[in-house]
């Protein structure tokens, strides 16, 4: 037997839906197991009822003192950030949905307790964002009631923002099944699974970031939804917030264990890729691997992937999903969680330890000797071990890799194409390059986020590791060297930087591009005859730093997509190197009075 928890949903007074949760009672347990019914009645008027949920209390983890205190705070069920629902105010709620859009996904703040943070992404508002993908899926797969898949990670408003998501996508026709505790990767592979083969499919995440945001990314078979894609979304969200027809049926979301099949399918790969000569079904036997987890998502990692193929795992850490992410961020650009998991790989004497974020989209490593792999030298390791598999091949990589990356990957016989900062924008392009008929086979961030072609270019952390642990044991039969052996030839740069400066006008984005104008302007005049503008800019501008001796550095300047913000980020092949080129743009910035830029962080 199994229990099944039953949610009200109902229009008050004013119109506006409620939840109330109502008993538990047993149901016969089946292969899939339904965890939810809602119940929507039609509202007197004409307009479709904002979803109002009572406000569910958490528990969260707050630093005190060197201690983590916990407190309870609310999500808000609405707020006047979240949603308008008056007619007249059509235009400011039109605002506030545009302003969720992050790119390819959907993030906002959906927890009150973070002074000068108010809610925007409440359950009301999740339920119209749920609404408009609805919308746009019915129409992208031709059909009227499609299958959703929903994941999120462990975060605190998780089960809240899916219980809203849930109401909006069966409000609007669609068949959705609750996938649980999931990761971003898998969520798009239940829409090209074997016997899955879900219409679309949403994870609730806002990956790295802290506990009280949350966010939604989508999927289809066809890959991650576009900028596009979710600024249609959200601007129907927001029309359907004001309008629409009275709703009235009844469903229920059956909860279907997705992540086992996804194990599986990583476990396959890894059995293939090595082809064990003596342990074929247990290739990774004699290998001790330290799983990170970050209390994100990929606690299943270890006993799920690796310890049935006959990994040891002991001294895996914070494998246990919990929204307060209590030890540490879980990023693997935080220097916190690479230190931690370097001391994890240290005294458990491990040859290898694999760092997770939140979502698992992300991932980087560190070697036996306690080498942390991630940033620049993650993608020297993928591109050796992309090269070695298909010689020659085109590397996409984001804006800010080092030149060190470049001469890598040259060395080795492959083609760097060094495009935009944005996972999508660098899949998009390696997806493009492959259309035109040039070999394309890792695009990859230096935030982590890396997509093989072979694996219908997903941005899969965990897809990422498995390729990396293939290539450790399999230089391990071929009594080869270390990880660490594979990036033979890269050095990091003496010194790096990056200083964010903030644009002090409301139209930021025409003065962002004044600034950058001006930048390009300095150096064309040759004032520094020692700065040279690259041969190919996709971004911003960046410039080559002759440092004498044939050693060279970089200044990149480039303006953020979606913040008030001018970033500047510099590279140096001398230690404290980075100190005379900002010191330059400093002269330059305090001389061109007339930009509306705050460039204190330059002094």
């Amino acid at each position: 037997m199994t229990s099944t928890c039953t949610s009200m949903l109902k229009c008050n007074p004013s119109g506006a839906l409620q939840a109330t949760r109502s008993r538990c009672s047993a149901a016969p347990t089946s292969a899939k197991q339904h965890t939810r019914s809602s119940k929507f009645l039609s509202s007197r008027s004409s307009a479709l009822c904002p979803f109002q949920a009572k406000p569910q209390v958490v528990s969260i983890c707050t630093p005190s003192g060197g201690r983590h205190r916990r407190k309870q705070v609310q999500v808000a069920a609405s707020s006047s950030e979240a949603v308008s629902s008056a007619p007249e105010d059509h235009e400011k709620v039109i605002k506030q949905y545009k302003r969720l859009q992050n790119g390819s996904d959907v993030r906002g703040v959906a927890l009150e307790g973070v002074e000068g943070e108010p809610v925007t992404l409440s359950p009301e508002t999740a339920y119209f964002v749920a609404c408009g993908f609805a919308e746009w899926l019915k129409k992208k797969v031709n059909s009227k009631s499609p299958r959703v898949s929903i994941g999120r990670d462990p975060r605190l408003s998780g089960e809240a923002t899916r219980d809203a998501i849930i109401a909006g996508l069966v409000s609007r026709g669609c068949v959705a099944e609750d996938i649980g505790l999931a990761t971003t990767p898998a969520c798009f592979m239940s829409c090209v699974s074997k016997g899955f083969e879900y219409d679309g499919s949403i994870m609730i995440t806002a990956s790295h970031l802290p506990w009280n945001r949350n966010g939604m990314k989508y999927f289809t078979a066809s890959g991650g939804l576009k900028k596009p894609d979710i600024a249609d979304i959200v601007a129907t969200a927001a029309d359907l917030s004001q309008t629409g027809p009275p709703v009235e049926l009844s469903a229920e979301a059956p909860k279907t264990d997705y992540m086992p099949e996804y194990a599986a399918h990583l476990r396959d790969i890894i059995i293939k890729g090595i082809n064990h000569p003596d342990h074929p079904e247990k290739p990774l036997t004699g290998l001790h691997v330290v799983v990170d987890a970050g209390n994100g998502s990929g606690g299943f990692f270890p006993s799920m992937v690796l310890e049935p193929l006959g990994a040891d795992t002991s001294g895996s850490q914070f494998l246990d999903p919990d929204g307060n992410f209590p030890n540490h961020i879980p990023n693997p650009e935080n220097q916190q969680a690479m230190d931690m998991a370097t001391e994890a790989v240290l005294q458990n004497n491990a040859d290898l330890g694999i760092v997770f974020d939140t979502d698992v989209d992300r991932s980087a490593v560190v070697d036996s000797s306690g080498t942390a792999i991630n940033s620049n030298r993650l993608i020297c390791l993928l591109s050796a071990i992309v090269l070695n598999d298909h010689p020659g091949t085109t590397i996409v990589t984001d804006s800010v890799t080092s030149d060190g990356v470049a001469d890598f990957i040259a060395a080795r016989g492959g083609k760097h194409l060094r495009f935009k900062r944005g996972y999508q924008n660098i899949i998009t392009k390696g997806v493009e390059l492959n259309a035109d008929g040039e070999e394309t086979h890792l695009m990859i961030e230096t935030s982590g986020h890396g997509a093989i072609k072979a694996n219908y270019f997903l941005d899969d952390g965990a897809y990422l590791a498995v390729k990396i642990l293939i290539s450790l044991m399999k230089a391990r039969l071929e009594g080869g060297g270390s990880l660490s052996s594979l990036m033979d030839g890269y050095e990091d740069a003496a010194d790096n930087a990056e200083y964010r400066l903030t644009l002090t006008v409301d139209e930021f984005q025409s003065e962002g591009a004044r600034v950058l104008q001006g930048f390009k302007e300095l150096v064309d005049s040759k004032v520094h005859t020692d700065w040279t503008m690259a041969e190919s800019n996709y971004e911003g501008w960046r410039v080559s730093v002759d440092e004498g001796d044939g050693n060279r550095g970089w200044v990149l300047m480039r303006q953020s997509l979606h913040d008030p913000l001018i970033v500047v980020n510099i590279e140096s092949s001398q230690p404290d190197g980075c100190a005379d080129i900002k010191q330059k743009l400093l002269s330059w910035l305090e001389y061109s009075t007339n930009y509306n830029v705050d460039y204190s962080k330059l002094m």
